[in-house]
């Protein structure tokens, strides 16, 4: 082989050489990244436990307002049962008969009307 062949062959190794470089592709999650979806799966869980509790809080007060209100409800019934009781045993002819029965009578000149 002459020596021009042999440059010829010498440079055709070079440019192969040069021409196979490795590529480094990065496999795998950075630190960075760890760190950016922990902290970001953390917050959500953060914000659905504060939701849920925060549920829980309303349902609870919803809970004892119901419970108040039946308790007004009840009250209210027995001050109304009250208020009939109290018109029905004021009437005139059951006052009346309760004196009788007590030795009561009645004297005109001791009553006094009143007007309302």
């Amino acid at each position: 082989m002459s020596s021009l062949a042999k440059k010829l062959q010498q440079e055709q190794t070079k440019h192969t050489e040069v021409k196979t470089k490795k590529v480094v592709i990065p496999n795998g999650i950075t630190l960075g990244e760890k760190v950016l979806y922990i902290s970001f799966a953390l917050f959500i869980a953060f914000f659905a436990v504060k939701i849920i509790s925060t549920q829980a809080d309303i349902y609870a007060i919803n809970r004892d307002i119901v419970s108040v209100e039946s308790k007004i409800e009840d009250q209210t019934k027995a001050n109304k049962d009250l208020t009939d009781q109290v018109s029905e045993l004021s009437t005139y002819d059951r006052i009346w008969a309760k004196a009788k029965e007590l030795g009561l009578t009645l004297k005109d000149q001791n009553v006094k009307v009143v007007e309302n």
